[in-house]
């Protein structure tokens, strides 16, 4: 039999299977799952998709069944371009959709990046755009970040040195996986960077509505349309059944944009963009969103608790103000993905921290998602996981 593995690009054979991992634990019996950012299925509009089915798709078919263009149904993209002026303050001039965030990091790789160029990431970030840019080879270089999210001067410092970055991805709200929040001074700061050297950054706005308090602070891509491209996605504020995004930025790259995405899917699923056009229309996502914060505030105030409870004094965990994760740190010598096979038989599941690294190891690190348990099962949950960590705790 031939040996496939010698025939792989190198861009697949170091690709990592780390979302694989996180999504097969979705309603995995018997377990209670800390792993991945899922939404509460609990909030999801449910009697709203059933009404649009029962009272218009029938009106509807011929756009929401059909193709659509590369670009979207201009449609949708003018009722996304209205909420995002009501959200940011500032209307895109250049907008597409995307099938999800993570299709729209794979456009912008695949339309910015050749092999060995520079990509400046928070650290730790995202695993899923970690897996993007490595996949096109880029040479991913992490950029230091505390509880106020990127430090400057370390950008600063980077921007220094070699020569300049293709791009930086950061995500100022909420952070993935940290639930840091990029301070008002800092994206000032950081566009002023970008302008200055040229870069590009991109901005992931994933969790941008889903603040605790409701509060939000101004997007980089409403600071710098013309150096920022912004990544968005409805899987988070309304549901992931359909894969839908955006990508709002320079008039002069989302064409590009469009073209890279007329050799992937073609165009996102007319059913996703008429259903999040409703939405949108109807004036509903207002009021899911005020739900959303609230369930999520509740389910970190538990997380919070069973953390307290449940975690000796050797443990520290980031303090997120929305979003859905919190970044567990234990003493040096714990060994997080070791524990893995121990924490499954625990029924408890969670993310090692070493992947959200660009070249570090962070083997006492993990993240902890609170958005798809209850408050009843984190209190569960968190027992369970301090039964562990506390008993592996060198």
């Amino acid at each position: 039999m031939t040996d496939l593995d010698l025939r792989l690009a190198r861009r697949a054979a170091g690709s990592g299977d780390e979302l694989s991992a996180i999504l097969s634990l979705v309603n995995a019996p018997g377990l209670i799952t800390f792993s991945g950012g899922f939404p509460a299925h609990e909030i999801f509009p449910v009697e709203f998709v059933r009404e649009l089915a029962a009272d218009r798709l029938d009106a509807g078919a011929p756009v929401a069944l059909q193709y659509t263009p590369t670009e979207g149904l201009a449609s949708f993209r003018d009722a996304l371009a209205t909420w995002i002026k009501a959200s940011q303050g500032l209307a895109p001039d250049a907008l597409m959709v995307t099938s999800g965030g993570i299709e729209a990091l794979q456009l912008i790789c695949r339309t910015l990046l050749d092999p060995g160029d520079r990509v400046l990431v928070e650290s730790p970030t995202y695993v899923g755009a970690l897996t993007a840019f490595s996949g096109f080879e880029a040479h991913v270089e992490a950029v230091a970040a505390d509880a106020d999210g990127l430090v400057p001067e370390a950008l600063a410092a980077a921007l220094a040195t070699g020569p300049t970055p293709k791009l930086l991805y950061v995500i100022p709200d909420f952070q993935n996986p940290t639930g840091a929040w990029l301070s008002t001074e800092r994206r000032h700061a950081l566009v002023a960077l970008a302008r200055r050297h040229g870069l590009l950054v991109v901005e992931d706005v994933a969790y941008r509505e889903l603040g605790f308090t409701g509060e939000q602070r101004p997007s980089l891509w409403s600071l710098a349309p013309d150096v920022v491209v912004q990544v968005g996605t409805f899987s988070k504020i309304l549901f992931p059944g359909v894969r839908l995004g955006w990508a709002a930025g320079p008039p002069a790259l989302i064409p590009h944009l469009v073209r890279a995405k007329q050799n992937s899917d073609q165009c996102a699923g007319g059913l996703g963009q008429w259903l999040a056009e409703s939405f949108l229309r109807d004036g509903r996502l207002d009021a899911h969103v005020a739900r959303a914060r609230a369930t999520y505030a509740a389910r970190w105030a538990a997380m919070s608790a069973g953390l307290t409870k449940h975690l000796g004094t050797a443990f520290h965990w980031s303090q997120p103000g929305g979003g859905f994760f919190t970044w567990v740190t234990g003493p040096p010598g714990l060994d997080t993905a070791a524990l893995l096979p121990r924490a499954r038989e625990l029924g408890v599941a969670y993310v090692p921290g070493t992947p959200f690294h660009a070249g570090r190891d962070a083997r006492h690190t993990l993240r902890l998602s609170f958005s798809a348990t209850t408050p009843d099962e984190i209190a569960e949950g968190t027992r369970r996981l301090g039964l562990l960590l506390t008993g592996a705790t060198p």
